[in-house]
């Protein structure tokens, strides 16, 4: 192998819990798992199986039988990292590593790492690293469990090993408010910015979707941009933006490419993710790219849908849904997704590989953005020139007259260029 980086032996576990809330099918959840491990730079993942569990045990998750059969494959694999795709309790993990004597992760824990090797704003950074922590507080496992019965009476409280876990404790809450203070003086300066953006005359197109579902790939196709467009969960993290110019004289964009949703994110990792996402709550315009030759393409949808309202800018933020990936369809299935897609007006079949319906999607998009237009009086004083001049410019005006107090006008346009003029 020679002198490059050390790779690390992994292997990935679903386990399929039978309950009514399970919505996805476990191979394919497994196959999103392993497109997460895949997602973290050295590491080679072995193998992977759906472990099925009537009851996860609560002390090892695995029955005594399954334990020493799988310990027995990891040895024979020679692996030393197991992800399990699902929450993993504190005690469970510390059994599982010490019966199998390697290092374990959980979902939790992994979508950790990668945020952590991906994370590039400050924001990004400082979110992810309060997260962690937060999931590293809960994982403070008393070494000493005879001694949590022993309260009192010896002259000290439960024993040197509570003793360690609370100093680890405070000396974690510390830092999470050191950290806390530092994401509330970047916010503040990051809301500076953003005022001076919301000076710049460009809507915001937000690119967002499911993970893996092609939004590097389109950026790259609409901006000649070389992101990371790697098949990879999580390949971006934090939005990158380009300005570009819509062809046939469409408008002048930012296009902000955005981290990839995903099902079940952990709580823990909410802010950090949302994080990532500043720019889809600035956005004029969001599409709403997916993977439409995934088995699993509605239930995709559903979970970036569940976020989008999370965020609050389902219902407000104007969206075109982007069936994109046609080019793995066969002939049946492209026809039948092309009339679907057909059927509504914000809804364009594509493949950002190909390039096959791109010209079609820049047009939806400068029609979105011309937006719906609306008549307005309004009175400018006689000292407002470069505000009228600026209506003018645009051609925004529909009828002027001047009176006493000033130009009194007729404009017409959307709600984005009443808020440029405002901004003024």
């Amino acid at each position: 192998m020679g002198d490059g980086p050390a790779v690390t032996r992994a292997w990935v576990l679903h386990p399929d819990i039978p309950s009514k809330d399970r919505t996805r099918e476990p191979n394919l959840a497994l196959e999103e798992a392993v497109s997460l491990a895949h997602a973290m730079p050295e590491m080679e993942v072995v193998g992977a199986d759906v472990v099925r569990l009537k009851t996860p045990h609560p002390g090892t998750l695995f029955g005594k039988g399954k334990l020493a059969e799988l310990g027995e494959r990891f040895e024979a694999e020679e692996i030393e990292l197991v992800l399990i795709d699902g929450p993993v309790s504190p005690v469970q993990q510390r059994n599982l590593e010490k019966s199998w004597g390697l290092k374990l992760l959980d979902r939790t824990g992994l979508i950790l790492e990668i945020f952590s090797d991906r994370a590039a704003t400050r924001e990004g950074v400082l979110q992810v690293e309060m997260a962690a922590l937060s999931y590293q507080r809960t994982r403070l496992v008393r070494a000493w469990t005879h001694l949590e019965r022993q309260r009192g009476g010896l002259g000290f409280v439960g024993g040197p090993g509570e003793t360690q876990i609370e100093a680890d404790r405070r000396a974690i809450d510390d830092q999470l408010v050191r950290l806390r203070r530092q994401l509330a003086k970047v916010i503040k300066t990051r809301t500076l910015h953003r005022a001076a953006r919301a000076k710049v005359p460009f809507p915001i197109v937000a690119l967002v979707g499911y993970t893996n579902a092609g939004k590097s790939t389109l950026f790259n196709r609409l901006t000649g941009a070389e992101v990371m467009a790697k098949d990879m969960l999580f390949a971006t993290l934090d939005p990158t933006m380009r300005r570009i110019e819509l062809p046939g004289g469409g408008p002048e964009i930012i296009l902000s490419d955005t981290v990839g949703f995903i099902s079940d994110l952990p709580t823990e990792l909410v802010a950090a993710f949302r994080a990532t996402l500043e720019e889809v709550l600035e956005a004029d315009l969001i599409c709403h790219v997916r993977d439409i030759s995934h088995p699993e393409t509605e239930e995709q949808a559903r979970d970036v849908a569940l976020i989008m309202e999370s965020l609050g800018v389902l219902d407000t933020t104007p969206q075109i849904e982007v069936w994109n990936k046609i080019d793995r369809l066969d002939a049946d299935a492209l026809n039948a997704v092309e009339t679907r897609a057909g059927r509504s007006d914000n809804r364009l079949a594509i493949s950002a590989v190909t390039g096959a319906g791109l010209d079609e999607l820049t047009e939806a998009i400068t029609e979105a953005l011309s937006g719906t237009t609306q008549e307005e009086d309004i009175l400018l004083g006689y000292d407002k020139g470069r505000h009228r001049a600026w209506l003018y410019e645009r051609g925004l005006i529909e009828a002027e007259e001047q009176g006493e107090d000033g130009y009194a006008l007729t404009v017409r346009w959307n709600a984005m260029q009443k808020a440029q003029f405002e901004g003024l």
